[in-house]
């Protein structure tokens, strides 16, 4: 195994870890105590980094706790400021534009059905019942169409216009019921907010999140007719998801600057259908469920792409891995779930990791 070398940053101390072969050393900066300013004991710490280095495809562990910064892990020769292919967790930033959206007016609700916001491109063959697919059917699956992703996820890239392929599917499930994951629901997203501000969605992502976060958000993949696919081969580095992740954990600010309603976030931590992959609630773009007896929300991109939010611990947590073919399994993501239930969020619950600003 490469030599690793990964970073634990809290406040007042700096842990320094190096994996050589195959053995964590760990010690901390002289003069200073084990015990984290954060309340995470440095041992969880270690722990943490060593299951993560344990993991070929695993590139990068980044955990914040009370907005401290106090695991920036890093696989050798990969980067923590470099944006990477976030995969369908492009979905979870789909669903916080569209909040947006809504704040400034520009979408009514998600009543509101999407017919409405795509206007003259609903192609004339459209299924029949696409008058009933609302928006917030498509942020939470449960728009009814027949998926795009899975099986027909590589004709629907083929086709010569993305929309009309979303638009005349046939439904197989009534609006509003049960959960089917579809990138082609957050690419209806991504249409409506283009053909609603008559700006791209790459150029509102810098806007409404790139500037107030001071991330960068390169372009992505577009459809044949332009606009930039919805949920899926986004790029953000691990500190971008990190940053973006804090302001869901801090209720929809970053830095006292109100970038999204504390409505909206709790709109899209409520359940409205349950995942097919492993049964855990489904809000808008976000995974809901509980570990070692605490809420979190979760989104999840292929492969093993990761955002965990433990709201009453100040958790943050992100997780990026080999994004190429084949996926690792369902196995390589309870490793990384074991990461954060068995190890981080103990640390967390222990009566001396309570923040002191708190």
């Amino acid at each position: 195994m490469p030599d690793i070398i990964m970073r634990l940053l809290p406040s007042r101390y700096a842990l320094r870890c190096l994996l050589i072969g195959g053995m964590l050393i760990a010690s901390s900066a002289e003069g200073q105590s084990d015990d984290a300013s954060s309340g995470l004991p440095a041992s969880a710490l270690d722990d943490a980094v060593a299951r993560a280095a344990s993991l070929p495809r695993l590139h990068s562990l980044l955990v914040a706790h009370h907005g401290d910064n106090v695991i920036e892990y890093s696989a050798d020769g990969e980067s923590l400021s470099e944006p990477t292919n976030i995969k369908s967790l492009a979905k979870t930033v789909i669903s916080a534009m569209v909040g947006i959206a809504i704040q400034r007016g520009i979408i009514e609700g998600v009543d509101q059905p999407i017919v409405e916001l795509l206007g003259q491109r609903v192609p004339d063959d459209a299924s029949p019942r696409i008058d009933d697919v609302t928006v917030g059917h498509l942020l939470s699956m449960q728009a009814g169409l027949e998926p795009t992703s899975g099986p027909n996820y590589a004709a629907w890239v083929a086709s010569d216009n993305w929309l009309n392929y979303i638009l005349t599917r046939p439904f197989v499930a009534d609006p509003g019921g049960r959960m089917l994951y579809s990138t082609g629901s957050t690419h209806l997203l991504s249409a409506a907010l283009t053909f609603s501000t008559g700006r791209d969605t790459h150029a509102l992502a810098r806007d409404w999140l790139g500037e107030p976060l001071n991330i960068a958000i390169p372009p992505w993949t577009q459809d044949p007719q332009g606009l930039y696919m919805g949920g899926n081969e986004m790029a953000l580095s691990p500190l971008a998801i990190l940053r973006f992740g804090e302001m869901y954990r801090q209720g929809g600010t970053v830095d006292g600057q109100r970038i999204l309603s504390r409505e909206w976030i709790e709109a899209s931590w409520t359940p409205y259908t349950r995942s097919v992959f492993n049964f855990d609630e489904y809000g808008y773009g976000w995974f809901i469920t509980e570990l070692a007896g605490e809420d979190v929300y979760y989104g999840w991109g292929y492969a093993g792409q990761m955002l965990y939010i433990v709201p009453s611990l100040g958790l943050s947590v992100v997780m990026t891995s080999n994004p190429s073919p084949p996926s690792p399994g369902q196995s390589y993501l309870e490793e990384l779930e074991a990461i954060v239930a068995e190890v981080l969020i103990p640390a967390a619950q222990k009566p001396d990791a309570t923040d002191s600003r708190h």
